[in-house]
């Protein structure tokens, strides 16, 4: 794993700042959203692939991507996050009060 992260250090930075500008410019939605349901499949999907990442039940190439592709996943939402937290900071602050 620590070869895997300095190996491609560049690509998960690239990562974590598209998911910070995509964090950044995205619009709050107050909608339903994705049903509960949905979202409990996801993250059993989810948890699965992580477990399998974990267990090394993938072997060779595709054992790589899959770990490759979970932590950029993982760089990618935590920018998301980190964008979507400071511009909710800085629009909040900048709006006059009512």
């Amino acid at each position: 794993m620590p070869y895997l992260v300095s190996f491609h250090l560049g690509w998960l930075i690239g990562s974590l700042l598209l998911g910070f500008c995509m964090g950044w410019i995205s619009v709050v939605q107050r909608g339903n959203g994705t049903s509960k349901v949905t979202a409990r499949w996801l993250a059993v999907f989810v948890a699965g692939l992580v477990a399998a990442s974990f267990a090394h039940v993938v072997p060779g190439r595709f054992g790589y991507w899959l770990d490759l592709g979970l932590i950029m996943f993982a760089c990618y939402l935590v920018g998301a996050a980190i964008g979507a937290w400071l511009r909710d900071r800085v629009v909040a602050r900048s709006m006059p009060p009512a």
